[in-house]
């Protein structure tokens, strides 16, 4: 049973970052968002809620397994902990402040923090390390999209 708790933990934690991050996402992606040129590889609106719900749900599948799998496991899920503050505070700095350059270097930061978690996770389990590998992906795609933006509407 403390298996389970602790696996129920570590994806509404990761929810709730997601949660946390649509509370700056709402108002401006109906107001703000829709006024800026974007790249004609700019995915559909509709997709990026969806993704995102999966790769929370990942991630916390992985931050779990490593939490229940793996002793000294306390600097990689401190690792997580970080990236994944990093990861909601990006919903505001674009969003919210509506500073799509200031945010490129943001998620640049979380990228790193990303990388250096799913190398600390893959210590302690493959599985996890492979479940942050789509998470890492999107990111990446996520900071081309926000550099282009700001490129375009400089």
């Amino acid at each position: 049973m403390k298996t389970v708790l602790v696996y129920v933990v570590c994806v509404s934690a990761c929810l709730a970052a997601g949660a946390l991050g649509s509370l700056f996402t709402r108002e401006s992606v109906e107001t703000w968002y829709p006024t800026l040129r974007k790249p004609a590889w700019t995915p559909p609106a509709w997709l990026f809620g969806p993704v995102w719900t999966a790769l929370y749900a990942a991630m916390g599948v992985a931050a779990g397994r490593v939490w229940t799998r793996a002793e000294g496991s306390r600097r990689a899920l401190a690792l997580f902990a970080v990236q994944l503050a990093l990861n909601a505070g990006w919903s505001w700095v674009f969003f919210g402040l509506r500073r799509p350059g200031l945010a490129f270097a943001e998620i640049v930061a979380l990228i790193l923090m990303a990388l250096a978690t799913a190398l600390a996770f893959r210590r302690h389990s493959r599985l996890a390390f492979a479940l942050l590998l789509p998470y890492l992906a999107w990111l990446i795609f996520a900071a081309a999209l926000n550099f282009a933006i700001w490129r375009l509407n400089g």
